[in-house]
Parts: C-alpha cells; sequence; structure tokens
C-alpha cells in the first residue's frame, strides 16, 4: 500500500475520532461505537452511492433514513437552492410571504388526492420536520372542535397498534413501538389504540384483504365505544414503516375514510415516509378502491395530510400539513385564542420550498412513477429467491419498498431472541458488502433512492442475500 493510500486511511480514522469526541448520535447506543456498530464517514454523495473519505463506495439502500428521491447530490435540486440563496435565504413567515412558500403550496393542493364531492384539501400550513408535522395536524384537529362552541369537547385521538408518527411528545403520543414510546410513557397524552390491519398477522388462509377488514370491523366497534370523544384519527397508509415495514390491504383505507365520516372525525395521513412515489403512485391514500355507493375514481382524502421527508428530493428539512377549507374556516374569528398560533423559526424556508419544487418539476420531467414501476418489478424478481432462503419467514413489497422478515427455520411464530441481534449482524455484513442497511429489529428492507439502476440492485440483491446467510448461521 502507498503512502498516499495510508494518508486516505488515516483520514477516515482521523474523521471517525473527530466525530466519536463531539457528536452523540440519533437513534443510537453510543456504547457500541466504534466496535459493535460500526461508523461510516461519508465524504459526498453522488446518485445511489455514499462515498468515503478513502474513496470507497457504499451503496445507500435506505435512501438516508428514506429522504432522498432522487439521488445524492441531483444537480437541479442542488442548482435550484444555490439560485434561491442569492435571492432570499430565510425570511419570517409571520406577517410575510415569498414566492417560493406561494408556488410550492399551490403545487402541493394540485397533487393533492381528491375525492368527488369531497371538501378539497385547500390550504398548506409549513413546519420543519415530520414530527413537528404530525403535532400540528393533531393540534388543528383538536383546537377545530374547540372552537365549535356546539360541539361536545374532543380531546381523544385514536391511532393503530405498530404505528410510528415522531418521537416528539405529542406525535409518540400516537405511536405505538414499545423500544421508543416506553420510557417517556409518564410524559405522555393517552391515546386509543386500534388493531392494525396489518397482513403480517393474517390468520391461515384469511389474506390481507381479510385481515384489513377484521381490522376494520374491531376500529368499527372502538370508535363507537367512544362516540362523541374523537377528534381525529391518524395512520400510515399502506406501511407502518418503523414498525418494521408491516403494510396492509388497501382496501382498509377505505373503511377507515367511510367511519370517520360516520362518526364526524378527521382523518390524518400521515405520508411523511410513503409519500412522493414511494409506494407506487405519487400519494398512499390514491390506492385505496372505490368508494362502492357511489363508484367513481378509487382513492381516499384525508381532512389533514403530513408530509416531510421525500418532500424536498432529501436535500433540506421540511414539512408541510394539507387541511381542508373547513379546517381552515374553524380558526376564522375575532378572537386571537381561536387562530392556529403553532410556529417554527423557519417556517416555510425559501431554500427548503426551492429544493421541493425543483423535486416536483423532476417527476414531471422525468416521468419518475413509471420508471419507478419498471423499478419496482425488478425489484420484485430479484427478492422473490431471497425469500427462499432458510430464515426469510416473509418477504412483502408496496412499490419500492421491499422487506424481508427474519424468524427461526422462517417459521414466523418462532422470532429470533433478541440478544441474537440478528439484525445487526445483518448490518455489518452488508456494510462489509459494500451495502448501507439500517434493519429494523430482524427486518431487512429496501428503500432506494429512485435512480438506482439494475446494476445497483443486482448488488443490493447480493449482499442482503449473504447478508442474511452470514447473520442466521
Amino acid at each position: 500500500m502507498s503512502n498516499h493510500d495510508d494518508a486516505i486511511l488515516d483520514e477516515a480514522g482521523r474523521w471517525r475520532s473527530r466525530d466519536l469526541a463531539v457528536l452523540w448520535h440519533p437513534c443510537t447506543q453510543m456504547r457500541e461505537h466504534p466496535d459493535v456498530l460500526p461508523l461510516l464517514p461519508v465524504a459526498r454523495g453522488e446518485g445511489a452511492w455514499l462515498v468515503g473519505h478513502d474513496g470507497s463506495r457504499t451503496l445507500d439502500a435506505v435512501s438516508s433514513w428514506w429522504t432522498n428521491l432522487h439521488g445524492h447530490a441531483e444537480p437541479r435540486i442542488a442548482d435550484a437552492i444555490a439560485r434561491q440563496a442569492r435571492t432570499l435565504e430565510q425570511v419570517i413567515l409571520a406577517g410575510c410571504s415569498h414566492p417560493p412558500a406561494v408556488e410550492l403550496a399551490e403545487r402541493l393542493l394540485e397533487i393533492a388526492p381528491r375525492e368527488p364531492g369531497r371538501d378539497p384539501l385547500a390550504k398548506v400550513f409549513y413546519a420543519d420536520n415530520g414530527s413537528a408535522g404530525i403535532e400540528v395536524a393533531l393540534k388543528m384537529a383538536f383546537h377545530w372542535f374547540r372552537n365549535r362552541d356546539d360541539e361536545p369537547r374532543r380531546t381523544k385521538f385514536v391511532a393503530l397498534q405498530n404505528g410510528y408518527h415522531g418521537e416528539t411528545i405529542g406525535a409518540l403520543s400516537v405511536s405505538d413501538i414499545p423500544l421508543y414510546r416506553r420510557i417517556y410513557a409518564p410524559l405522555l397524552m393517552q391515546a386509543i389504540f386500534a388493531p392494525s390491519p396489518d397482513a403480517y398477522l393474517a390468520r391461515d388462509g384469511q389474506g390481507a384483504a381479510g385481515c384489513a377488514e377484521d381490522a376494520a370491523d374491531a376500529l368499527a366497534h372502538l370508535l363507537d365505544e367512544h362516540a362523541g370523544e374523537i377528534c381525529a384519527l391518524v395512520l400510515e397508509p399502506l406501511v407502518q414503516c418503523a414498525g418494521g415495514m408491516r403494510m396492509h390491504h388497501p382496501a382498509y383505507l377505505r373503511r377507515v375514510r367511510e367511519l370517520c365520516d360516520v362518526h364526524g372525525i378527521f382523518l390524518i395521513a400521515d405520508e411523511i415516509a410513503v409519500g412522493f412515489g414511494r409506494t407506487g403512485t405519487m400519494f398512499a391514500c390514491e390506492q385505496a378502491p372505490a368508494e362502492a355507493r357511489v363508484g367513481g375514481k378509487g382513492g381516499v382524502q384525508p381532512d389533514l395530510l403530513c408530509l416531510s421527508k421525500g418532500l424536498t428530493g432529501g436535500f433540506l428539512p421540511l414539512a408541510a400539513v394539507l387541511a381542508t377549507q373547513t379546517i381552515y374556516d374553524g380558526f376564522l374569528d375575532d378572537s386571537r385564542e381561536r387562530a392556529f398560533l403553532h410556529s417554527h423559526s423557519y417556517t416555510g424556508n425559501p431554500l427548503a420550498c426551492a429544493a421541493a419544487l425543483a423535486s416536483l418539476a423532476i417527476f414531471a420531467s422525468d416521468d419518475v412513477l413509471a420508471r419507478n414501476r419498471a423499478t419496482a418489478s425488478t425489484m420484485q424478481a430479484l427478492a422473490a429467491p431471497i425469500g427462499r432462503i432458510g430464515h426469510v419467514a416473509d418477504v412483502r413489497q408496496t412499490g419500492m419498498i421491499v422487506a424481508f422478515e427474519l424468524a427461526r427455520d422462517g417459521d414466523r411464530r418462532r422470532p429470533f431472541d433478541p440478544s441474537a441481534r440478528i439484525g445487526l449482524r445483518a448490518y455489518r455484513a452488508a456494510l462489509a458488502r459494500g451495502v448501507l442497511l439500517r434493519p429494523l429489529g430482524d427486518v431487512l428492507y429496501w428503500m432506494p433512492p429512485y435512480c438506482i439502476d439494475e446494476a445497483q440492485l443486482g448488488l443490493l440483491a447480493d449482499a442482503t442475500a449473504d447478508a442474511i446467510v452470514e447473520a442466521t448461521t
């Protein structure tokens, strides 16, 4: 090895040392660094690749926590941010306005899910990240009912078992993953959790649709029990991402929409992770079957739609909450207490809005959704042989999300002992093969940037198969 190569490796090592001296990483037991959990120093990004200080290339199979859509350092988004930075980098959005915020709101409302005859999504409220967007939606739903003097006070929320909506107090209150929730339980409000429609829980011979119908029936009973108490129901359409990429039949969304209408409660769709083409359509809500009584186009429209992550193509933090005109009108009053006095310092940041506009323009110019459907088909073909590996209990897919559930001998009734840390083993094995997977427990998943090509998908499949074998033997 040359002195030059030694210098490059030393540089990577120095970055690791400097990092661990000063940084506290998210969602990490820091005691595991640097030995149990390898730290990957990243110098730059390039398409689907993360490039290290030593020139090594690692395939970003998880889109950098599900944010990156079109690839790292996508020049059209980078150029849009640079142009905006030379014009206006930030301005208070309370009492001020600027073109990127207005144009992005117009564009989001243009492409948002819409049902004939339903009050359309008509207003956009900006926040800084996904959790903050959920907080906005929860507060809007509660406050709207509080502003209605003729309504009983509705103070409760319904969420789904195994769902996840963020780490802030309100968002965590409607999340149901013990690892994140248990410690902070004394700080949380008490949500009502309905059975998940998770198809992995289907009984033998029941199928995904039957499982969804059973969960919807249970939800109907729960809503009857708490009639007049609930202001909103919040769910992740089609995929419970942090809950292990558990997936459900789209018929559940239609039933939920109908039940919310019957009980006069708001439906909050958390499309923070699944929006912008991840599931095969621009928004996951679009895949619900047509309403049986009136027919027509499929898809359901929520009353509040929460967007973040891929909103800016993965470049800058931004969230948007889309609300109906009815919800917006419920805050118009002479009293400031009836106004929605919620704010973030960087609400509607011009740079982030410019990035989001550039990302949405790429959808049109590159026909991203059509390309994603072709990529999803390739992913399905590559995933099938992995499903035949001995300890793979389930392979499931929704659009460009593929998940592999690992269990002993492939028997879903026999999960691995958590102390075996099968997911961590697989992570290390994949990383050694140049692929970044970040398992959810013993669930490995693919959620790559949309620019991934067939050769990169081949590497991803080979590394995943090898990682599973190495981790489980």
